[in-house]
């Protein structure tokens, strides 16, 4: 880690100089690591909260289920389908949050180890471009956690192209992209088999539930 970069990881205000201290005034940039564990805390909040969004879609998992087989052993056929339908939605839309949670938590402990190794520049690119594709896939099922995860992006965005002006790095889109897509990959391969482990699959003869509407969930992020 280059000196200038050591500095600005994480500065104290008494030991610059006077005119340093009337610009930041001016335009706080503000330390890295501060603003970097600050951004770790609020992608951790939108953790929590997708978590509260799963258990509610898992109580109407439940609830829907109870439904089909109720009508099932009726032999309601036609209600049954209706119910199985709706089921295959609520379901997407549960893999959906689990494969937008996994890929935070990687983002999160990612951004830890920056915080202990001063890697920036090559961790954050790959964070941005997650985030982005988080947010694009939560807009119709979690919209409120659009804006504050398109702020988080910024946020990064922001300490990235600062931490890479201190150190003099530069950013390979290349290998940026091809990470991301091995963190979203990853999670969606988890997200897909902890469904298939948390939600019981539909009684012996009635309709399976549209794998097609759950594989749309990885082509969002």
């Amino acid at each position: 880690m280059s000196e200038r970069f050591a500095k600005k990881w994480e500065t104290k205000r008494d030991t610059q100089p006077f005119t340093e201290r009337i610009k930041d005034a001016v335009s706080p940039p503000g330390p890295l690591k501060p603003r970097l564990d600050f951004a770790v805390r609020r992608i951790e909040l939108q953790v929590q909260k997708l978590d509260q969004a799963a258990e509610r879609f898992s109580q109407r998992d439940k609830a829907i289920f109870a439904r089909i087989v109720d009508a099932y052993t009726k032999h309601d056929t036609a209600r049954a389908n209706v119910f199985a339908n709706e089921l295959a939605e609520v379901r997407k839309m549960e893999k959906l949050i689990i494969n937008a949670r996994l890929a935070l938590e990687q983002i999160v402990l990612r951004l830890r180890t920056v915080s202990e190794l001063g890697d920036v520049v090559s961790t954050l690119g790959p964070a941005v471009g997650v985030l982005r594709s988080v947010r694009a896939g939560l807009v119709s099922v979690f919209p409120e956690a659009e804006t504050e995860l398109g702020e988080i992006g910024n946020l990064l965005s922001g300490i990235m192209i600062e931490a890479g002006q201190s150190s003099g790095m530069t950013l390979n889109f290349d290998t940026v992209n091809e990470d991301a897509q091995k963190i979203l990959a990853e999670a969606a391969t988890v997200a897909e088999q902890k469904v298939k482990d948390k939600f019981p699959e539909l009684p012996p003869g009635m309709p399976s539930i549209a794998t097609s509407q759950t594989e749309k969930t990885s082509e969002s992020f």
